[in-house]
């Protein structure tokens, strides 16, 4: 009879970690994730800003970056400079109940403090509970008020 006690004990202390945090707790854990990475374009710190970049992240602009290697190579002139040319901030975080993928986006503002678009970022949660984005995408302001009201 003890050895299925065990057995079931075992399981338990090998269970995911993330089953008995909250959504919020989750939810948070992305925001700050979030926030370290806009911190990084702000710090102008690119190993701070690549550390938070899934090996296999999907970045959408002029064209698709494919890869972290390649995410790195394509935003490294936005950490040129002692300014930042843009920031952004998580308005919104959304993460599955399994507590591995999240959904965040915000604005994103010009070096003066003018919205000019809207981020949206997927991040996966690693088996060792760090966050990592694994795609970006973003929009200008007008598009997408346009494409919330319902047009093109």
């Amino acid at each position: 009879m003890r050895f299925p006690i065990l057995i079931a004990l075992a399981c338990c202390a090998f269970a995911p970690a993330h089953a008995a945090e909250t959504q919020a707790a989750l939810a948070q854990q992305v925001r700050d994730a979030e926030t370290a990475f806009a911190n990084s374009m702000a710090q102008r710190d690119l190993a701070a800003f690549a550390r938070l970049v899934a090996p296999d992240a999907v970045f959408f602009g002029e064209r698709v970056l494919r890869g972290k290697e390649e995410v790195i190579a394509g935003w490294k002139a936005f950490f040129e400079g002692a300014a930042a040319p843009f920031s952004w901030s998580s308005a919104s975080v959304e993460v599955l109940a399994s507590g591995t993928l999240a959904h965040s986006s915000g604005p994103v503002l010009d070096k003066h403090g003018n919205q000019v678009g809207t981020f949206n970022s997927i991040w996966r949660r690693d088996a060792d509970g760090s966050w990592k984005v694994v795609f970006d995408k973003g929009c200008d302001a007008c598009r997408c008020g346009a494409r919330q009201s319902g047009s093109n």
